[in-house]
């Protein structure tokens, strides 16, 4: 396993992490402790989670996932070796159940760490990152952004500070952004330095290759700010697999338990797809192995976030920090990017 120190922080991290939105609705508890023994053994440290984990969100399965890994962590008595990140939810009708009024202000980012902790059965944790931004943004695949800045909720300066206090009470050692932009980046390193705060360690977003679009502002913000990514979806979903191709649906596979997670299966998605797989069998390659190492071959990499709802799958995954990708095959898979640019943003 490789690792580097995320951001400006002393957290070193494992290049691959372990996304766990699977625990408690696909995976069970004894399945999820399978996979987290199997990836700590293999060396990766970084368990991601979030409070309203388990995806698809439901109030009957909420907080499934954090009590799943607090429960492994109490019984393997591991929580020093591993660097935890979980995250507070922003507003948003779908998870109206978490609490009456969300928004990243004090009372809410408060409320909802404590309830982590409590799950998570830890008195701190390593990385805490909001979710998503508390305003109207281009995230979750918006395009063509909207200016409303009447509809924007906490101030940046108020979550910093309760962020900062949360530091500064041993609760949260550092945090980061989610599904944020570039202007959201730099105001929250504006702000951190302005009033002597915390600034973000990283920023988690969506990365793949059938989507990149984060390297046309933000990638230039987290290399010269120091802000490293966190990628998540790193296969589309799964899609870069080629196991969706032709119209096939795998039975117990994600997208067909759970049709709504459309993203990554558009026409063009799947156009891009097809290149990508056979661009992969071509060299010899595993379609998802390649599409994780290309991933894990990126600069503004802190982690690469693989999840998986098999231990096939799982250790094929990991198994991909050690695929070196060739720079012929490199300037392959630019050819066909400049074709197909961004299909599923």
């Amino acid at each position: 396993m490789e690792y580097k120190q995320l951001g400006r922080s002393d957290l070193r991290v494992s290049r691959i992490a372990l996304g766990t939105m699977t625990f408690g609705r696909t995976n069970t508890e004894a399945e999820a402790f399978e996979q987290m023994d199997y990836a700590l053994a293999e060396g990766v440290n970084l368990i991601d989670a979030a409070e309203m984990y388990p995806v698809p969100t439901d109030p009957a399965y909420q907080g499934n996932t954090e009590q799943y890994i607090g429960n492994w962590m109490k019984a393997r008595g591991n929580r020093d070796q591993v660097v935890l990140a979980t995250k507070v939810a922003g507003p948003g009708e779908q998870i109206s159940y978490l609490r009456p009024d969300l928004h990243l202000d004090r009372a809410n980012i408060r409320k909802a760490l404590e309830d982590s902790l409590t799950r998570l059965q830890t008195d701190y944790v390593d990385l805490y990152q909001l979710h998503w931004p508390d305003r109207v943004a281009n995230y979750f695949g918006k395009l063509a952004y909207k200016h409303h800045p009447e509809k924007d909720g906490t101030p940046i300066l108020e979550t910093l500070q309760v962020l900062g206090e949360l530091v500064d009470e041993g609760k949260i050692r550092y945090f980061g952004l989610s599904n944020e932009t570039a202007w959201g980046t730099m105001k929250f390193l504006q702000l951190a330095e302005q009033h002597n705060l915390p600034r973000p360690i990283s920023v988690q977003n969506p990365y793949n290759l059938l989507n990149r679009s984060l390297e046309v502002g933000l990638s230039e913000v987290m290399l010269r700010e120091e802000v490293d990514l966190l990628a998540y979806s790193p296969l589309g979903f799964g899609v870069l697999s080629g196991k969706y191709l032709g119209g096939a649906r795998p039975e117990g596979a994600r997208l067909v338990e759970f049709p709504q997670f459309a993203r990554y299966i558009s026409a063009k998605g799947q156009a891009a797809t097809e290149a990508y797989v056979n661009l992969a069998r071509d060299a010899g390659l595993d379609p998802a192995q390649m599409a994780l190492a290309y991933v894990n071959s990126r600069d503004f990499l802190g982690s690469n976030i693989i999840g998986a709802t098999r231990m096939d799958q799982l250790r094929s995954n990991i198994a991909s920090v050690d695929l070196q990708l060739s720079a012929d095959l490199l300037g392959e898979i630019e050819a066909l990017h400049d074709h197909h640019t961004y299909p599923c943003p």
